[in-house]
């Protein structure tokens, strides 16, 4: 069980007789145990800690393993997610859950809230080149997945900086932007230089050997001598995502 039942028992007993408040009680159930599948331990009360469920990396699993990791999670959680999904997962997963979608380009699996948002603050996502959109999406996927009001510029890199210039304006109205970028990631710091709002800037693999998988890029955004810019691991767009919807859940909501 997802739940031990004795300690939800001792806690719902303690607010029945009034030795424990709500608060104390929603404060206790945010640690109540995981559920062991045996290959896994499955957090079913992350979202109660962090305000997002747990999400599903599918890398290194078999799509047996997935399945059943999102059969364990559907009952309760408001919205599934996994990501590095290859069309294999999504085959897997769409079988005992028929609303999942498939984002090809950013090779994750949704079930559940990806059409509303919940803010209308605006997150942001910009590219350097189009070879960088698949770790975008990714991004953009994530942030859309918790809530969150998306929009995309891409292929607005430095070797064309008038491309970038000439979005000024949409540039100015977010409210969390996320840079991704490869070659030498100067991107972010480039945008940084105009907004008043914070970079999220995400280091992609692309590139030629000089690059070093995304290495040099990685440097390059860690560097920067632009203040207001937090950098993400190389080709890690759902952290980037999951960064930018989290600063504005934190916000809060305009509607």
């Amino acid at each position: 069980m997802s739940v031990n039942s004795e300690q939800l028992r001792s806690i719902l007993g303690a607010v029945s007789n009034g030795s424990l408040s709500v608060d104390e009680a929603l404060n206790a159930l945010k640690w109540l145990p995981y559920e062991d599948i045996g290959f896994a331990k499955v957090d079913h009360h992350r979202s109660l800690r962090k305000g997002f469920p747990e999400a599903i990396l599918c890398e290194g699993k078999s799509v047996a393993q997935v399945v059943s990791i999102v059969e364990r999670m559907l009952p309760s959680a408001e919205v599934v997610l996994a990501t590095k999904a290859g069309p294999q997962f999504f085959a897997g997963i769409v079988k005992i859950a028929a609303t999942a979608e498939y984002h090809e380009m950013a090779r994750m699996v949704v079930i559940g809230r990806t059409k509303s948002a919940l803010t209308e603050r605006e997150v942001l996502v910009v590219t350097a080149g189009t070879s960088d959109i698949p770790v975008a999406e990714e991004a953009a996927v994530t942030a859309q997945a918790m809530g969150m009001k998306v929009e995309r510029i891409y292929d607005v890199g430095v070797a064309g900086l008038h491309r970038l210039v000439d979005h000024r304006d949409h540039l100015l109205a977010a409210k969390v932007i996320v840079a991704v970028a490869g070659m030498e990631g100067a991107l972010p710091s480039v945008i940084c230089g105009m907004v008043a709002v914070p970079v999220i800037a995400v280091p992609t693999s692309v590139g030629y050997g000089a690059s070093f998988q995304g290495v040099t890029a990685l440097l390059g955004m860690l560097n920067t001598c632009a203040p207001g810019v937090a950098v993400v691991n190389i080709d890690n767009g759902f952290g980037a995502g999951y960064l930018a919807g989290l600063i504005l859940s934190q916000v809060g909501s305009e509607k």
